[in-house]
């Protein structure tokens, strides 16, 4: 995918004012609208200002376009990276599929999931404010003990002069114990104001994971690669296994493999119900790097009637 230069496409500086970017998608569109305009590209290119136009026109998508495309050039291939929106807070407006039709795979890929559908507070003048979203990261332990978190947001807003700003706002939160990725955290009143008197809308939090040395979560199980000793592998071993949560003891069973997989039931995230524990045993072997080592493995090899590759196709 190749990323879009959205201030190229309005002919505008990278610090420009509100007022300029409004200015200049005016121009713009008296020039490329396929109503009025004698242009042969005049249909792709109204599509391409319209896109760009949404999301410079909106604190929260330009803040998020400008933090992901530091040091990209137009045409040059692009992906977002994980987590690039975290920390970012959106409030309820998002994208119909209808709307989303409009714009450009480059726009969906980095917007598609940005924000929601905000509730309807109605017609009346007393209204419920909209509720806000951000994703933030935890780590997978968070899960295991429910601590509370001090979790810092930055709000893109125009200040007076039409400048994109960023605010920025710190919240203790507590995490509930047994979280899970994707999960949503409600904070009650963190939302945007209500009008006329009507209450505040929430903060929805979109629970992720960092990435983990030896962790990883699927939905309510813990994955781990276990690796084994070829003696407790061939033999059967109890082996203790360190998890958030605190050491169990696993029984490896006779004749385990590399690749086998061991589920261990309820000692997965601790959620209602808590999920299993998924081992992927893996068989390391031992350096020949002793004499004693080596004596060790040439004796296997002269005693042991074993060929690994026996039964299978193999290069000759």
């Amino acid at each position: 995918m190749e990323f879009k230069d959205y201030y190229q496409v309005l002919g505008v500086s990278r610090d420009a004012t509100q007022d300029e970017i409004k200015k200049a998608f005016r121009q713009l569109a008296r020039k490329y609208h396929p109503d009025v305009s004698k242009e042969k590209d005049a249909e792709a290119r109204m599509k391409e200002v319209n896109e760009a136009y949404a999301v410079l026109s909106d604190p929260e998508k330009r803040a998020a376009y400008d933090q992901l495309g530091k040091g990209y050039r137009p045409g040059e291939d692009f992906r977002p990276p994980p987590g690039w929106d975290a920390g970012f807070e959106f409030s309820g407006h998002g994208f119909s599929p209808e709307e989303m039709a409009g714009f450009s795979d480059f726009f969906a890929q980095i917007f598609g999931g940005l924000g929601g559908r905000s509730r309807s507070g109605g017609a009346h003048f007393r209204a419920q404010g909209q509720d806000h979203h951000a994703k933030i990261y935890l780590d997978i332990e968070d899960s295991f003990t429910g601590p509370t978190r001090q979790i810092s947001l930055r709000v893109p807003r125009f200040d007076a002069q039409g400048r994109l700003v960023l605010d920025s706002r710190s919240l203790n939160v507590r995490i509930p114990k047994g979280v899970r990725e994707g999960q949503m955290i409600r904070l009650a009143g963190q939302g945007a104001p209500g009008l006329g008197g009507g209450p505040a809308g929430d903060l929805l939090l979109e629970v992720h994971f960092n990435p983990h040395l030896r962790y990883r979560a699927e939905g309510r199980d813990l994955h781990l690669l276990l690796p084994v000793a070829p003696w407790e592998a061939a033999l059967g071993a109890v082996i203790e296994v360190d998890l958030p949560g605190g050491p169990i003891k696993v029984r490896i069973p006779e004749g385990a493999q590399s690749g086998q997989q061991l589920r261990v039931r309820g000692k997965g995230l601790p959620a209602d119900p808590p999920g299993d524990l998924l081992l992927d045993l893996k068989v390391v072997l031992p350096p020949a790097d002793t004499p004693k080592a080596r004596e060790l493995y040439e004796r296997m090899a002269r005693e042991l009637a074993f060929d690994p590759r026996q039964g299978t196709s193999h290069a000759r």
